[in-house]
């Protein structure tokens, strides 16, 4: 299993409650430039539409060898997201419910399939992201203490 994409800010902006995988629908070009690392999550989410889930902003760049055949490619397109109706019930309950939200975190291999990891969250406010900041300095601190 091999990540492809990160989402680092996604555990800095929310407290991660709960996380699940789908597949992605994607053409063969996405495919390629993916497993190439030209994606970025900046902007993203998930959103439940007419009884599916679609992943919206993630931004795959066009891949290179193929960028003449794609003239009419848009690389911030909303992909499709492949998650079983049972799963997609629980959690879109619980976004329109609770106020929360769907978040995705990365994107990785798992045998020959792209699989996009993704969590319900719920944001931080702005206190709660300084005490996380705070917490890391002290470990990092304590950490460096201990080594001398």
């Amino acid at each position: 299993m091999a990540t492809l994409a990160l989402n680092k800010r996604a555990g800095y902006d929310y407290d991660l409650l709960e996380t699940f995988e789908g597949g992605l629908k994607l053409t063969g070009p996405e495919v390629k430039s993916l497993r190439a690392g030209h994606a970025q999550f900046k902007g993203s989410f998930l959103h439940v539409q007419r009884g599916e889930l679609w992943l919206k902003n993630f931004h795959i760049s066009p891949y290179a060898p193929s960028a003449a055949k794609q003239a009419t490619y848009d690389p911030g397109r909303d992909r499709k997201v492949l998650v079983k109706k049972r799963e997609l019930a629980r959690f879109a309950g619980k976004t329109h419910a609770e106020g929360l939200t769907l978040v995705p975190i990365s994107v990785y291999t798992r045998g020959s399939f792209l699989k996009l990891g993704f969590a319900l969250a719920r944001g931080k406010k702005k206190y709660e992201k300084r005490d996380a900041i705070k917490k890391r300095e002290v470990q990092r601190e304590l950490r460096d203490r201990m080594k001398e």
